[in-house]
């Protein structure tokens, strides 16, 4: 399949325009890109520009914003159909439900054009599950974003047997070049994919501590954001390890520390989400928030996450053209 460069797109489509769907949107439009977009739910046109509007000022921050973007330039359908005819990118971000997904695939492949690319925003579903039903299978490749994905840049990208190589190499080539994101590569289809799995890895560990007394929510936060999260924002776990070898290399790392990390691997927890546990850690959130509202705290994070990423930007001597 022959599919049109990243470069000539001038419009994409958005089908889902919930948190996530609504973030893409603002991306797509900094980009100089128009969005068709769709959902189902009363209210979606205004809440989507109400999103666009808040995220404008921080994407102008970054410098995301191309000259001639148009943050209003958004039309939305009624119809799954009418909004994919003729747009041959289209981001799906609905529910993470099978049903919901299917029922939807099969209601926009009545419009889509032959030569459009259909990338699904799924954070955990199999794409062989999301495959199934599909009359062109080939074209639907997973391209799922850590949220928020006008700020992140992260994108894991993901085909099968059945999705055309072409398209994924596509896909990768779109949200570099085009959108200034990070990929990468999923080699093997795993529920979550792989930044969802290493988050759960973590979560888990932290939702044990809670619950074991060993620290409180606030504290198990502070311990991340100051401790290894400060160095996984720099580097990965693999090559921080790798480092701290003293310039060994790996396997002198694992000689001298492995005995250490099995021995804590076999004390990590395996604790249940039950309404207890969720109750102890609403009541932990609550006391970390400390009165300050939700779009306080959300305005703080998005603050901090510019100030990241403009400090990437400005500090990378090989700087690649993305927007970190």
């Amino acid at each position: 399949m022959a599919y049109p460069t990243p470069e000539s797109l001038d419009r994409v489509a958005v089908i889902g325009t919930g948190t996530i769907g609504a973030s893409w949107a603002a991306l797509f439009l900094a980009r100089g890109m128009a969005v068709n977009a769709y959902d189902p739910e009363p209210g979606a046109s205004k809440a989507l520009q109400a999103y666009v509007d808040r995220a404008w000022p921080v994407l102008n921050e970054l410098g995301v914003i191309v000259a001639g973007a148009d943050q209003t330039a958004i039309d939305f359908y009624d119809d799954p159909a009418d909004a994919v005819r003729d747009i041959a990118f289209i981001q799906e971000s609905v529910p993470e439900r099978l049903d919901v997904k299917h029922t939807l695939f099969q209601a926009m492949e009545a419009g889509m054009a032959a030569h459009a690319i259909l990338a699904t925003s799924s954070s955990g579903l199999l794409l062989k599950d999301m495959q199934k039903g599909l009359r062109h299978p080939e074209r639907l490749v997973l391209a799922h974003p850590f949220n928020p994905p006008h700020l992140i840049p992260l994108v894991e990208l993901l085909g099968n047997e059945l999705t055309d190589p072409a398209a994924v190499d596509w896909c990768q080539n779109f949200f570099e070049d085009r959108c200034g994101k990070k990929t990468i590569r999923v080699l093997k289809e795993v529920p979550a994919h792989v930044a969802n799995r290493l988050q759960a890895a973590l979560w888990r560990e932290a939702i044990h501590l809670v619950l074991e007394g060993v620290a409180s929510v606030e504290d198990i936060d502070k311990a991340v954001v100051h401790g290894p999260g400060l160095r996984w924002s720099v580097m990965g776990p693999h090559m921080l390890f790798n480092l701290a070898s003293g310039g060994k290399g790996m396997d002198v790392f694992i000689e001298r520390l492995g005995p250490s990390f099995a021995v804590w691997w076999d004390s990590l927890g395996q604790p249940d989400l039950t309404p207890q546990t969720a109750a102890i850690l609403a009541e932990g959130c609550r006391a970390e928030e400390n009165g300050r509202s939700f779009e306080t705290l959300s305005a703080e994070r998005d603050q901090k996450l510019v100030a990241v990423l403009k400090q990437f930007k400005t500090s990378d001597t090989h700087h690649d053209g993305s927007y970190i």
